[in-house]
């Protein structure tokens, strides 16, 4: 018989620093910090790892030999704001200089795949927090849509209005490099 887990004990107090996150629980869950405020986010589904991984190859298939799409990397925002995005690109040179954590500045573009429990967190504070973070390009993909992909992109220190692409028609984008799909690929069957 298996045992009920008890309450969590956390092994500091908020507000929590991303040092204070390497003694976290390794329990399944997401832990990332907004202005040292804990996010808590469950595991993610089977049809989210699908669409992700199916994400991930077309990036991996398009992008030049120098970038590298990789799923859930640890990002320092600051020492106050830590983010697991679902899918980022980075240079590859910066996989073998980083260590544990990546900064904003080797991010060129972040995605999150909007779940049920993170859809506000996706959609508003990830958005402002890596604008604010000076991320290039943010990609939002509503899986509830269809899918639908929201493209937003850096101009100053906010993004500008996302351009939305539906299932069925072509995503022409340029940045940060150029790859073109149709978002029903994230979810359609391989074959």
């Amino acid at each position: 018989m298996n045992a009920i887990p008890g309450p969590l004990i956390l092994p500091s107090r908020p507000p929590f620093t991303v040092d204070d996150l390497l003694d976290f629980p390794d329990d399944g869950n997401r832990y990332e910090l907004f202005d040292g405020s804990l996010l808590v986010s469950p595991p993610v589904t089977p049809r989210h790892q699908y669409a992700l991984s199916r994400l991930a190859r077309i990036l991996q298939d398009a992008a030049p030999s120098e970038l590298e799409p990789l799923p859930t990397i640890g990002l320092r925002a600051s020492s106050q704001d830590f983010f697991i995005p679902d899918l980022v690109m980075v240079p590859a040179k910066s996989v073998d200089e980083t260590e544990l954590m990546f900064a904003p500045r080797d991010i060129l573009l972040a995605v999150e795949l909007v779940g049920p429990s993170t859809q506000a967190r996706d959609r508003h504070l990830k958005r402002a927090a890596y604008a604010a973070a000076g991320i290039p390009a943010y990609w939002r993909i509503e899986l509830s849509e269809g899918p639908s992909v929201h493209v937003h992109e850096l101009a100053g220190d906010d993004y500008k209005p996302a351009e939305r692409y539906e299932a069925g028609e072509v995503a022409n984008l340029l940045a940060p490099f150029e790859v073109s799909f149709d978002p029903a690929a994230l979810t359609r069957p391989r074959g």
